[in-house]
């Protein structure tokens, strides 16, 4: 599988998905990350604001009618709490690990 995060620049939600990544894969291959710095690019590479995890080249939390943006993106965790990056149970659920 492979894994790509898309983010603008300095996004530190960015860093915080990138590093319960790495805490969970120990010892498989990396995850990459993309800087996407403008809207024609989002919406190019299907960036649905600031992370976006892409497993394989989909969006795993992808809700219904969100567009590509270039701009924060904001993610509930299992408490329903606003949070900038999924939490690693919910990155465990849905790439199977």
């Amino acid at each position: 599988m492979t894994l790509e995060i898309l983010q603008v620049p300095g996004c530190p939600g960015a860093d915080l998905l990138a590093a319960r990544l790495d805490g969970l894969l120990a010892g498989r291959p990396g995850v990459t990350r993309r800087v996407v710095a403008s809207q024609a690019e989002a919406e190019r590479v299907g960036m649905t604001g600031s992370p976006t995890l892409l497993a394989d080249g989909v969006d795993s939390f992808a809700c219904p009618g969100l567009l590509p943006v270039i701009s924060c993106r904001l993610y509930r965790d299992e408490h329903g709490r606003q949070v900038p990056a999924p939490s690693a149970a919910q990155l465990r659920a849905v790439l199977g690990l």
